[in-house]
């Protein structure tokens, strides 16, 4: 069975449209296989309005794509919906326009310019205004993971020892402590993004593809096959070893 998986986007649409040309070269090679996007769409980057139109226009046009929710898309979300919105995953100290969070890159790519240096009310006047309905049922349809044969993606990852189906959308889309340092077999091989990295990594229980889109990294994708994992270049695939001892941070 043939997936295709993508690591963290943040707006960085030329990236996301290179890593789809990746794919689409592999599949010319190997055959059709279904992609998934392991989330954080938004954030950070210069156009995530643009990445959030061209995933849907493609899932429009039939392509067999998978996106996740990822922490930053549900922080958009929920700021969206209420200007008051707190996501109780988020350090108290943090705000969705706090520069840590890059909010603000968000609502400049709908044309709401210098959101973190204005009044709150207006700014978010403006976004709800900006960002098409569309969009926000988008962001609300997108499911929190994806099982499928021996692999389960997810954006952040799981809460080890409870089944897939009962863990908590907060750990989904935000776990760090209690899984990164969890070396214990999953069941299955958890695909996820979420901590960035200096290159795609295997642990053996999991797969961690942020390669730091974000901060100047590249944006990863991966083909898993047969329970290999190869990294696409575009010379090709570059298989990724299992690496148990690597660091998790």
């Amino acid at each position: 069975m043939r997936t295709y998986a993508i690591g963290d986007i943040h707006g960085q649409l030329d990236l996301l449209k290179a890593a789809h040309d990746r794919i689409a070269a592999d599949q010319a090679r190997h055959g059709a296989g279904l992609t998934v996007h392991v989330g954080d769409l938004v954030d950070r980057g210069p156009d995530c309005a643009g990445v959030i139109d061209y995933l849907m226009q493609g899932m429009a046009d039939g392509q067999d794509w998978v996106v996740l929710k990822g922490n930053h898309d549900r922080m958009f979300a929920g700021y969206l919906h209420d200007i008051a919105y707190k996501d109780p995953c988020l350090r108290a100290e943090l705000s969705y326009l706090h520069p840590r969070i890059g909010g603000a890159a968000t609502l400049a790519s709908y044309g709401v310019l210098n959101a973190a240096d204005r009044p709150l009310a207006p700014v978010h006047a403006e976004a709800v205004a900006a960002v098409p309905q569309s969009h926000r049922d988008f962001l609300a349809s997108l499911p929190t993971s994806f099982h499928r044969g021996e692999v389960a993606f997810v954006h952040a990852g799981i809460r080890p020892g409870i089944a897939l189906a009962d863990q908590t959308e907060n750990d989904l889309c935000w776990i760090r402590d209690g899984f990164l340092d969890d070396p214990r077999d999953h069941g299955l091989l958890i695909v996820h993004g979420h901590t960035h990295l200096p290159r795609v990594t295997h642990y053996g229980n999991r797969l961690n593809l942020d390669t730091g889109a974000a901060y100047g990294g590249p944006l990863s994708a991966v083909v898993i096959e047969g329970g290999a994992v190869f990294v696409l270049t575009d010379q090709g695939r570059e298989a990724v070893p299992i690496t148990p001892d690597a660091p998790v941070r």
